[in-house]
Parts: structure tokens; C-alpha cells; sequence
């Protein structure tokens, strides 16, 4: 049986609709006539739409009404005993008691509402479009004719001509194509090249002195294995690859824009990903335990616990915490979610079909609330929830989070109740003072006076959450969990929260058949039944796209070049045959990350130099047919860390704990005090970039110039631009000056080392390669020139200059006037600080240092 909605089924469901709301009729007349004129007279005030609305409960839309506000769903269809709609309205307290400040319902009004709950709660039913359930005409023949759609084949490796050149059957499907064409393959790369290529490539670090010299001694085939053999084996590996999901899962450490909440416990996922590629963990395998790790069974706590930390791939994402209202907030994250795994693993663009039917790929919007049924089904596990213009910790949530196995001792129940009588003592005060002229006249400093009772009262909020939440001490993770209400959900009209179409039985995408599909176990969410379909060996898709992706890691270009999108819009390969045969060779060989990129880095095609004869380029300007291998750019982690490698500062252990591990989750302004905290971090630390703080909008200087990911959508492949800031920063970043000045110092303090042999070093460390003798000479005449007193007075000025115009800058942010609003000004500005040597000498070497950091040979990768 098919999990997914059919055309026929659909138009039975809206027909089966059609025939509720007539029968329905005159229970929603009873609505109109008694329960809405309740509602909007009582409650409109402060619960709709055109209101801030308080306690985040809606009642002037259904679903606002059933998915409630802070305190949960406000009725339960059949269940007047629990909805807490009637136990606020008859509170006998009246401070309690809604509506607030009027009189209360009268018996009769009661009595309606009683009524209208254990009916079922009819509301009158959204207008449906004609053209829902209605498929379009073209959509069959995509299906049957779109390439990435079809079935997996099962190509032969074809006959070549030259038959000495490939070393297996992936060089075969190259070599058959340049043929064809009429081209043939560059020489091979010189063994400094390839050595510096498979270095960075496999773990974005670069190769040290000894590791060159021992390479070429021996550049065999079989002393080239076991380089990529020991590379393999290495943590380095599992940094760099895990890098790389890391993008294509928009990994960050804050919720983002809007209002910047961060992520305390997110570098756990981050280190679960690192571990699983290290440990060489399929991929089927990786994919099942993101989106449904805590369905999956384990052996002890341990495990349950690594299970439960790979559900924060589905938790992590932007969220607008802003958000007015809670149904919205819920199916905007939602959204997110779907558009993460069907990208991530498919290369489609599902989120397009939220609206209306996919403009482009035939997904219609049924398929997307048949997946939205399944993330509604959840429970996301962020520890944050909505609220409109809140503060402090409001937008906290520790019941919304997934705590861990660990069990923590209750802290004493005195110290509790002695905190608790504080926090109430400190709200009390500031609700007193809040708003009132009184709190909104200017103190002596020119700010609010009502604001030290807001901090104060926030500070002693914090303190007791730490000391009674087991949260707080770090036994938990953002991930997801299924929600206690397992259900299908409605197609929302136009994609509107609130305009509820028919409901959509929860499965899958229809745009390809996947044979052996599970049905969704009715009491679950059905994520554990997609995590399943997405990963059969029979989804033509997830193989494809997973491979390409490795493909373009170590080749520069992916198969498809549009890595993210295998849908009508995308590109087609240039290489179909080679493609099935990777996806095909993938999942034979265990779904292995690491076997696949082993098999192709041995390849003759893989090794190539990377020359560029002009009839070739003339003929294949794109080198899409792969006669060479193409240059890339570093990419901005690349660039820091080599650099730190080449100063020798570079530390490869992990730091102890990860900076965002101290802040709470209260916002975070970009040029708060947090923010700055977390920049001055990011400055000073010498692990590698994987270890940095990666908050959203906070992103480490070092990695600023040179295209970083973007964190909030999934990101298979990043930009890679050569702009002039590129340029600018290599000569004037206070990190590229530090670095260069701990090199230069090294230099000088080695002794016995000839100025020769310095400049020799240098190059190794930082191009992989030994200078020429041309190129010593005239690295030996910069230096010598460089330490006469022109140059050391030019740069001495230069640095002096820089420090006044930013003295300058920051004093004219830190006078500006007080914002008459009651925000805390303690902006932090950015600045950056002198480097200079201590000497003429170390200044020239510093000098040459940086100036061969700044040339094109150290960014790219040949």
C-alpha cells in the first residue's frame, strides 16, 4: 500500500469534505450565531490577529485556538473538561479569570461554548481553490521523462582507445567522452602539486616540510596510496568532510535574524558529525539518525544519547522568534525543515509547493502537507518559542529542549524557594514601574529609570533558572522528539497558517515511485518511515546527489553542477553513465563515505595537472569533460588554517569547550556585548575553524573575506569569488599581520639557519613547494631592502595612522547620544589593533611572510 496521496484519493478526500460541511451546516451556523459574537466581543481585544497577542493564544482562527498559546491548546475538540478556554473563563479567582477586566460570561454564554467543544468545534471551512487536488496536465510526462526521476541504470564502464591510461573504470567513463571529443588528458601533476592537492583536500590542512620531503623520495603509485590511506585514518579528515555537511545541514549556533538567540548546546551536533565521518558512518545510516534518531533503538544510554544529538540536524535552523503568532511560528519552522531534508538528500526544492503546485517540478502542494503532516507530528526541541517583542528570557523555553540521560541532583529545596521569593519580589517591582511616566523619565545617565528594575529583575530570572533547571548544567540537546498529538494535517490555502483546507494524510513525495515504501505507523510522526524512503537503495535520488556532491569536492565541479537542485530547473550531468555507476558503486560499497573518496582520488583523472592548452579551453572552456584538473580557491577556513599552519601557531587538538557553551539563551544583539565577547574569542583562538563560534550574523573576521557559508539555507556548494577585499585583507587583517610576525620571529629565533634556508621554509609551509633560485634571489633582495629606514619608518606610520582613524571611529560610536528607547547601550566596536615588529630585521621577514600569504599561489589549490 502507497503512504502517499493519490490523485483519485485526493478528490475523494475533497469530495468526502464537501459532503462534512453540508451536514456540518448547522452546527457552524450555531457557531456564527452564538460562539463568534462570544469570541469577538470578549476576546478580539487582546487574541486576534490586528493585536500583539497576549500569552501567544489566538482565538480568532481555529488552529490558534487548538494549538493554543503558552500555556498549550486553548479547547480539545469533544472535550469541554479540558480546555483551558472554559477553565479560565469560569475561574472563581478573578484575577485569574478571562475576560480580563469586564464582567465575566454569563451562564447561558458558558453553556454555548460547553456546547460548541463537545460538538467538535465547527468552524466554517475555508473556500478551496479549484485547481487543488487538480493535477497538471505536464506533471505525468515529467515524471516519466526527467532524468533524476528515473530508476538508477546499471551502466558498463565503456572501451577506450587508450587503454594503458585508465586506472579503473571511473577513468574509463572520462576518457570515453574526451575521445569522443576528440581531446586528450594534460600530463600529470608534479608530485609537490599533487601532495599539496590531496592534503587540503582531504583535510583542508596543508602538507608539512617532512611530509614533502618523504613524497618526493617515493611519488609511486603505491607510496601516493598510502598517503591518501594515512589522510583518511586522520581526526583532519573528519573536520574537513564534516565541514562540509555542515553546510548542507545550515549549521549555526543562534536562531538568527530577527531577534539573535543562541544555541547553547549545538556544537554537540556539530562534534556527533564530526565523530560519524570519522568513524566512516554510512550514509544511510547518518540520514536516518538526523531525521529520526530518537525512533531508532539502543544499546544503553550512551548511544541513546549520540542518537538523540544527531535529531539537532532538524532543530537547528532560523527562527523567527519574533513571530506574532504561535501557528504561524510553528509551520514557518515547518517549512524550514522540509526544505533542509528534501534539498540535503533529494536536490529538490519542495518548499516551493507550500503555496500552490510547484511551478517547475511536479510536486503539487498535497505532497508538501503530506510531509508537513509528519514535522507537525514533532515536536521541535529548539528550547526557544515565539513572542513578539519580548525580552530577557522570554523567548527561552527548557521544556523545548531534549534533555540527555544524565541525571542531576535536585538543588536544595531552601535555596530554591529563597531565589523564587527574590525573582517575584524583582517582577513585582518591575511591573509596578514599567510604562509609567514615572519609569519613562530620564534618570541622571539619560536613560529610563524603570531599566535597573528590568535588569535586575532579569539577572535574578537567570540566576534561578540556573539553579533549578538541569538544563542549564548542559544535559541537553536542541533536537526533536515525536509531539504527544500525532496527526495528518490540513493543507493550508494560498499557504496561510490559518486558511485550513482538506485534511492530507501524512507520506511522501509522488514525483518518483520508490518500491517497498513503509506505511506510516498511525501512532508515530512518520519520520523514522522518511528517514526509511529516503535512504532505500530504490530512491533514485539520494545516491545521485550524494555522490555528486563528493564528486565535487575533490574535482571542483559536481556531475550536475547544480548540486542543491536535481529537479526541471537544474543542470543535467555531463557525465549520466559515470553518475549511475558512483551512486550504484555507493551503495554496494556500504553507503562509505570514505571507500567512494578513496576510489577516486586514486584515479588517473584525479591526478591530472592542471594546465590549460588553449585549444582545449577553446573547445571545453568549463573543463566539464575533465582533461584537467581544475584550480580551485581555499575556501575561508582553508585560508585561516593554513595560515596558522604555515606560523607554526596552529594548535590541531580540539579546544576544552566551545565558546557558545557560556551563553544563555536570551537575544543576542550583533554589536552587543555577546557578540563582541564572541568575536574577541574567534580572534585569539589558534584550533582549527571548525572550532570557532559560528553564531548567526556573527561571523569570525579571519573567515569574512572569502565566501562563508551563508548558514541559513542548505549549501552543497559555496561561492567562491576573487574580489579586491580579498586582497585588502591579506595586506591590513590584524590576524594575517600576527601570523606573519609569529613566523617572522620563529625565523629569527631557529639560529643556525641560513637566510637561504628561512625562505626555503616559508615556501614549503606555505606553497608546498621549494623556491627557485630566481626566486630566493629576489626574496633575498626584499628583505635586505625592506630593512632600510624608509621602509620601517613607512610602516611604522602606517600602523600608527591605522590606530588613530580607529580611535577615532570608536569614539565617535561610543559618544553618540543615548537611544531614548529603554535598549542597554553598551555597544561594542570592532577594532583592530597595530602589529609591528620589534626590529628593521624581523620586520622585513614579517614583511616577506605576509607578502607570500597574499599571493594566489597560497589561495588556490592546483
Amino acid at each position: 500500500m502507497k503512504s502517499y496521496v493519490t490523485r483519485t484519493g485526493l478528490f475523494l478526500l475533497l469530495a468526502v469534505s464537501s459532503a462534512q460541511a453540508a451536514d456540518d451546516a448547522g452546527e457552524v451556523e450555531f457557531f456564527e450565531k452564538k460562539i463568534r459574537p462570544i469570541l469577538s466581543g470578549n476576546c478580539y481585544s487582546c487574541h486576534a490577529a490586528d493585536t500583539k497577542v497576549a500569552g501567544g493564544l489566538r482565538v480568532d482562527d481555529l488552529n490558534g485556538l487548538l494549538v493554543g498559546g503558552d500555556n498549550g491548546p486553548a479547547i480539545v475538540k469533544g472535550d469541554p473538561g479540558k480546555s483551558l478556554l472554559l477553565q479560565r473563563i469560569c475561574q472563581t479567582d478573578a484575577k485569574r479569570r478571562m475576560p480580563r477586566d469586564s464582567d465575566p460570561l454569563t451562564a447561558e454564554q458558558i453553556a454555548d461554548l460547553t456546547q460548541w467543544i463537545a460538538t467538535g468545534a465547527a468552524w466554517p471551512v475555508v473556500g478551496v481553490p479549484f485547481s487543488i487536488g487538480r493535477e497538471r496536465a505536464d506533471y505525468q510526462e515529467l515524471r516519466k521523462t526527467h532524468w533524476a526521476w528515473q530508476p538508477l541504470t546499471k551502466p558498463s564502464a565503456p572501451q577506450v582507445a587508450a587503454s594503458s591510461w585508465p586506472v579503473g573504470d571511473v577513468d574509463r567513463f572520462i576518457l570515453a567522452k574526451l575521445e569522443s571529443a576528440k581531446l586528450e588528458p594534460v600530463k600529470d601533476a608534479s608530485p609537490e602539486v599533487l601532495l599539496r592537492r590531496i592534503t587540503f583536500d582531504l583535510t583542508g590542512l596543508p602538507p608539512s616540510p617532512a611530509e614533502i620531503a618523504d613524497f618526493l623520495k617515493d611519488s609511486s603509485l603505491a607510496a601516493y596510496e598510502k598517503v591518501v590511506d594515512r589522510l583518511l585514518a586522520s581526526s583532519a579528515f573528519g573536520e574537513r568532510w564534516g565541514r562540509h555537511w555542515l553546510d548542507v545541514a545550515r549549521y549555526g549556533e543562534s536562531t538568527g535574524p530577527s531577534r539573535n538567540i543562541p544555541y547553547p548546546f549545538a556544537y554537540k551536533y556539530k562534534d556527533y558529525v564530526l565523530d560519524a565521518v570519522n568513524r566512516d558512518l554510512p550514509f544511510d545510516r547518518f540520514i536516518r539518525e538526523q531525521i529520526a534518531g530518537d525512533l531508532l533503538p539502543a544499546a544503553d544510554n550512551a548511544e541513546r544519547d549520540r542518537l538523540l544529538t544527531a535529531t539537532g540536524f532538524l532543530a537547528l535552523g532560523v527562527k523567527d522568534v519574533n513571530q506574532r503568532f504561535k501557528v504561524r511560528f510553528q509551520m514557518d519552522n515547518v517549512d524550514e525543515q522540509i526544505d533542509t531534508v528534501s534539498r540535503s538528500v533529494l536536490g529538490l526544492t519542495v518548499s516551493c509547493a507550500r503555496c500552490h503546485d510547484h511551478k517547475f517540478d511536479p510536486i503539487p502542494a498535497t505532497d508538501y502537507y503530506s510531509l508537513a503532516g509528519i514535522f507537525t507530528s514533532t515536536d521541535d526541541k529548539a528550547g526557544v518559542r515565539n513572542k513578539m517583542g519580548g525580552n530577557g528570557l522570554d523567548y527561552y523555553d527548557p521544556a523545548m529542549l531534549v534533555k540527555l540521560s544524565h541525571e542531576v541532583a535536585p538543588p536544595p529545596p531552601e535555596k530554591v524557594a529563597e531565589l523564587q521569593a527574590r525573582v517575584d519580589e524583582a517582577k513585582k517591582a518591575w511591573d509596578a514601574i514599567r510604562g509609567t511616566p514615572e519609569g519613562l523619565k530620564r534618570a541622571a545617565n539619560g536613560q529610563p529609570t524603570q531599566r535597573p528594575f528590568r535588569l535586575k529583575y532579569e539577572r535574578l530570572q537567570a540566576e534561578f533558572q540556573q539553579l533549578s533547571d538541569p538544563v542549564s548544567q548542559g544535559y541537553a540537546v536542541h533536537g526533536v522528539t515525536d509531539s504527544p498529538t500525532v496527526a495528518d494535517t490540513q493543507l493550508r490555502i494560498r499557504g496561510e497558517a490559518e486558511n485550513l483546507g482538506p485534511v492530507v494524510p501524512r507520506g511522501f513525495l509522488t514525483v518518483f515511485d520508490v518500491p517497498g515504501s513503509p506505511s506510516i505507523n498511525p501512532g508515530q510522526s512518520g519520520r523514522l518511515e522518511l528517514a526509511e524512503w529516503l535512504t532505500n537503495a530504490e530512491n533514485p535520488l539520494a545516491p545521485r546527489v550524494a555522490v555528486n556532491r563528493i564528486w565535487l569536492h575533490l574535482f571542483g565541479q559536481g556531475l550536475v553542477s547544480t548540486v542543491d537542485n536535481f529537479g526541471i530547473k537544474g543542470d543535467v550531468p555531463t557525465h549520466p553513465e559515470l553518475l549511475d555507476y558512483l551512486a550504484n558503486d555507493f551503495i554496494a560499497g556500504g553507503w562509505s563515505t570514505k571507500k567512494l573518496v578513496r576510489e577516486l582520488v586514486l584515479t588517473h583523472a584525479y591526478r591530472l595537472g592542471s594546465e590549460a592548452p588553449q585549444d582545449h579551453v577553446d573547445q571545453d572552456p568549463a573543463n566539464r569533460l575533465i582533461w584537467r584538473h581544475s584550480p580551485r580557491r581555499m575556501d575561508a577556513e582553508e585560508v585561516r588554517d593554513a595560515i596558522l599552519a604555515a606560523s607554526g601557531d596552529l594548535q590541531l587538538t580540539p579546544p576544552a569547550e566551545a565558546a557558545v557553551k557560556e551563553l544563555r539563551m536570551v537575544e543576542m544583539r550583533d554589536n552587543g556585548r555577546e557578540a563582541a565577547g564572541i568575536q574577541n574569542k574567534s580572534n585569539t583562538a589558534l584550533h582549527r575553524s571548525i572550532y570557532l563560534p559560528l553564531l548567526r550574523g556573527v561571523i569570525p573576521r579571519a573567515l569574512e573575506a572569502f565566501d562563508p557559508v551563508t548558514q541559513t539555507l542548505v549549501t552543497g556548494q559555496r561561492d567562491a569569488t576573487t574580489v579586491p577585499t580579498q586582497a585588502l585583507f591579506m595586506l591590513n587583517s590584524e590576524f594575517v599581520r600576527n601570523e606573519a610576525l609569529a613566523s617572522a620571529k620563529r625565523i629569527r629565533t631557529e639560529g643556525g639557519s641560513t637566510a637561504q634556508n628561512a625562505i626555503t621554509q616559508v615556501y614549503l609551509k606555505a606553497l608546498g613547494r621549494a623556491p627557485s633560485g630566481d626566486e630566493v634571489k629576489r626574496a633575498l633582495d626584499f628583505i635586505d631592502a625592506y630593512q632600510s629606514d624608509d621602509f620601517a619608518l613607512a610602516d611604522n606610520e602606517s600602523g600608527q595612522q591605522s590606530e588613530e582613524a580607529s580611535t577615532e571611529i570608536a569614539a565617535t560610536a561610543d559618544g553618540a547620544a543615548a537611544n531614548p528607547d529603554d535598549v542597554p547601550r553598551d555597544d561594542q566596536t570592532a577594532r583592530e589593533g597595530k602589529v609591528i615588529a620589534d626590529d628593521s630585521q624581523t620586520g622585513a621577514w614579517m614583511a616577506f611572510v605576509q607578502s607570500v600569504f597574499a599571493s594566489a599561489e597560497f589561495r588556490f589549490i592546483r
